[in-house]
């Protein structure tokens, strides 16, 4: 009989963080970083997969004392925490955005914008009439130009009367051969580079840490995570997640207030 001690049964947990890591104080429960905790220990590495730009991501990442390796901005960027050094960067091509967004106005009629500046620093500029979800950080601007004057990783829009997932539909019916539509919450829908999604930047550092997707078990909660979830080994949907992302998910665990991701942990743990 062997006597090799067992090990978690995957290399590598991918967790986004809103609605799913986070509570909705912001805080990640003790019962959850005991899991995560334990896992590591047991031979699996955890990487945070976020919708948030590293200038969004990085104050929880430093507060939680994660040193490992994010990914932000919906794929386009993968930042070392513990360097706090970005190691990649995708941009959003202006020309094409401007264009997408002409067609989803076309189509909708006249659009609330934000727009998040690349690199480290960079500044989500809010325009009239946008409201940012969660209190984050912004700048507020009014002449439209604005938008394109520096590289952009992502643009934000939103409507006055459409919910986010009629403005999604319409947005990806009106320009989805120009940009990549994504939903990350009510509120949150955004214009990505053609092709961007989470799956994307989690494969990259993927290969980074010698891990494959077959190794790999996933947590989220919003239909911008269908792609993580499709391209990892096991997804996993919190209870409070949206309805076409439990659709997809291998299983659907309690919610983010309620330790969902501890409670599959601590089952898959030695």
């Amino acid at each position: 009989m062997s006597t090799t001690p067992a090990t978690f049964p995957y290399r590598l947990i991918a967790t986004d963080l809103d609605g799913t890591l986070l509570r909705d104080d912001h805080s990640v429960s003790r019962r959850t970083r005991d899991a995560l905790a334990a896992a590591t220990a047991a031979g699996a590495a955890h990487i945070v997969v976020t919708g948030r730009a590293v200038p969004w991501t990085r104050p929880i990442l430093d507060d939680l004392g994660y040193e490992g390796l994010a990914v932000c901005g919906q794929g386009a960027q993968v930042y070392d925490a513990g360097a706090h050094r970005l190691l990649t960067s995708v941009t959003l091509d202006r020309q094409l955005a401007g264009v997408a967004l002409a067609k989803i106005e076309a189509e909708v009629g006249p659009l609330h914008l934000a727009a998040s500046r690349d690199g480290l620093d960079g500044e989500v500029l809010v325009g009239p009439g946008y409201e940012v979800v969660g209190g984050l950080p912004a700048i507020p601007f009014t002449d439209a130009s604005d938008l394109w004057t520096a590289p952009l990783n992502k643009l934000y829009i939103q409507h006055p009367t459409l919910t986010s997932d009629e403005l999604a539909d319409a947005a990806t019916r009106a320009a989805g051969g120009f940009v990549t539509v994504t939903m990350a919450g009510e509120g949150i829908v955004e214009l990505l580079p053609l092709g961007l999604s989470k799956a994307t930047g989690l494969s990259l550092a993927a290969r980074r840490l010698g891990v494959k997707a077959a190794e790999t078990i996933a947590f989220g909660d919003m239909p911008n995570d269908i792609p993580m979830f499709a391209w990892s080994a096991h997804s996993v949907a919190m209870a409070n997640a949206h309805e076409d992302l439990k659709t997809v998910a291998d299983e659907v665990t309690t919610s983010n207030e309620e330790d969902g991701i501890a409670l599959v942990l601590e089952r898959l743990l030695p």
